[in-house]
This record gives C-alpha cells, sequence and structure tokens, in this order.
C-alpha cells in the first residue's frame, strides 16, 4: 500500500479509454481512444503545466514564500495553479474573462485564490493586461505566464506523451487535441514526433475563431480553447492538420458522450471528440488507433448542459 505526501504526486499518469460504444454509435472503423485528463487532482490536464511553471520557477529562484503568484487564465490553469498555491502555500491573484463559467470563479474562490474579472469583450487579451498591470503595482510578483512559458509544453513532452506511447506500446497513428495555449498539443506532439515521425498531430480551434488556420478571431461558446491569438509556446510545425470546431456540434458530443460512455467532461473534449468522430470517418484512417486528449470534467459546466 503506497501513501502519497501530498496531491502534487497524483499529478498525471491518466488513463487511456476505448471508446468502443462512441465507436460504434458513429459507425466508425478506427479506434477512437480517450486520454481522460480529469483523473488530475484539481480535474484537469492543467494540473501538469501548473505544477511544471510553479517548480520550474523555484528551481530558478524567481519566486520565495512572499511570492505572489498572479496568471491571465481562462480557468484550468487558474484552477490547477489554485490547487498547486494552496499546497504549497503561495498566494495567488488570477485575471480571467468575466464570460467564464460561474463554477470556474467558485471553484478558485473555494482553494482560496483571489478572482479578477476583466471585460469579456476583451477575450484573453484583456486579462493579460490586467495581470501586467496588477504586477507593476504590486512589486515581488511573478507571472507564469502560461503562454509564453516553455514549462508549459515541456511537461507533456516529458509525461503526457511518454503516457501515451507507453499504455498503447507505441501503436499510436493520430492524436488529437484542443489548442488554448498550445502547451498540450506542443509537448504530446513533439514527444510523440521525436518517437516515430508519421504519427499524425491533429490540432483543435473553434470554427467561429479559427486564428490558427489564418482566420480573425470572434465569440465562440468552446471554453478553453480558441484564446483569438497564436500562442507563443504553440510548434505548428509538429501540426499535420488544424480542424475547425463548431459550437453546437462540440457541445452536442459533450452532452452525448456522458451518456454513451459515462465520461463527464468539458466543452472542449466535446471539440476533440468531434473531431475525432470526423477524422475516425475517413476511409484512410479505417483501423487506425486514434488518440483523443480530453482535457477536463464537466463538472465545471453544468450551466451547459
Amino acid at each position: 500500500m503506497k501513501i502519497y505526501n501530498n496531491l502534487i504526486e497524483l499529478i498525471g499518469k491518466t488513463p487511456l479509454i476505448n471508446l468502443n460504444k462512441f465507436e460504434k454509435e458513429n459507425g466508425l472503423d478506427s479506434n477512437i481512444i480517450a486520454k481522460v485528463e480529469y483523473f488530475n487532482p484539481s480535474g484537469s490536464v492543467k494540473d501538469r503545466a501548473a505544477l511544471s511553471m510553479i517548480e520550474e520557477a523555484e528551481r530558478t529562484n524567481l519566486i520565495n514564500k512572499d511570492t505572489v503568484i498572479i496568471e491571465p487564465t481562462s480557468g484550468n490553469t487558474g484552477i490547477g495553479l489554485a490547487l498547486i498555491c494552496a499546497i504549497k502555500g503561495y498566494r495567488l491573484i488570477l485575471t480571467m474573462p468575466e464570460t467564464m463559467s460561474i463554477e470556474r470563479r467558485n471553484i478558485l474562490k473555494a482553494y482560496g485564490a483571489e478572482v479578477v474579472l476583466t471585460p469579456g469583450n476583451m477575450g484573453m487579451n484583456g486579462s493579460i493586461q490586467k495581470a501586467e498591470e496588477l504586477a507593476k503595482e504590486m512589486g515581488n510578483v511573478f507571472i507564469p505566464q502560461q503562454f509564453n512559458n516553455p514549462s508549459n509544453s515541456a511537461i507533456h513532452k516529458i509525461t503526457t506523451a511518454k503516457e501515451i506511447i507507453n499504455d498503447l506500446d507505441g501503436k499510436v497513428d493520430i492524436f488529437i487535441a484542443g489548442v488554448g495555449t498550445g502547451g498540450t498539443v506542443t509537448g504530446v506532439g513533439e514527444g510523440l514526433k521525436e518517437y516515430n515521425k508519421n504519427i499524425k498531430i491533429v490540432a483543435v480551434e473553434p470554427e467561429n475563431s479559427p486564428v490558427l488556420s489564418g482566420g480573425k478571431p470572434g465569440p465562440h461558446k468552446i471554453q478553453g480553447i480558441g484564446a483569438g491569438f497564436i500562442p507563443e509556446i504553440l510548434d505548428m510545425n509538429i501540426i499535420d492538420e488544424i480542424f475547425k470546431a463548431p459550437n453546437e456540434e462540440s457541445i452536442e458530443i459533450m452532452k452525448e458522450i456522458v451518456k454513451l460512455e459515462g465520461l463527464f467532461v468539458g466543452i472542449s473534449s466535446g471539440a476533440a471528440l468531434y473531431a475525432a468522430k470526423e477524422i475516425g470517418k475517413r476511409e484512410e484512417n479505417k483501423g487506425k488507433n486514434i488518440v483523443v486528449l480530453l482535457p477536463d470534467t464537466g463538472m465545471r459546466y453544468l450551466s451547459s448542459y
């Protein structure tokens, strides 16, 4: 019997689940395999990046016990940081668009984080500006800068990619993930490509804000992806396809998958699953192993169900 020292030790090593009923329901001849990231302690993939960014800052003496952590976040990174900061004893201030779900705000406050809301029409850019303003006012501050911080993507290369390779004995053909900061798709993509350059990497973005595809940013309903700009840490060179997910279909699949497979996931998982369904229908993907990363729990989106 193993007893853990704290929840930080439980981050990562999330399960892969074959979506047999989802495949059958949609008439797919490909294998859709979900990497279920809500098994992380705070309920999302962002626990990995939050831990990586804070521990790298500790290693490089960018923070001390009195440092205030400030971060602009659309939700999950904030919750991951709130978990880490609660355990490690740091004060945390998060700036986020007022459009983010009330559930997310309440979760952050429960962990002890301070939440500052910014105008919804300014998107993440407004939250970033506010974080920078607060940092200038306060002094001993560390902004992890998830959109620019290489530790965000590095952890996925070291952990998430290796977990997928090990659990599937290397038999991966396609990897699909939504793009928020770009950390997950970059890190996992780089790790998978180093293992086998023929593995196809698919980045999912909102159809209504197709910035990665060269389109204009716009309002959309897929919380957690589609920041409205191309993040600095996103490595476009490892992406083989950019898939544009529509609002309504993404929400519909989010609602369907919990009834089919018992997977209670968020809206960006719905977008990734929609991409997996459409890509899995293609003749050339018959019999292939398609790994789709499901970033978070649906508990944060109850108002959307």
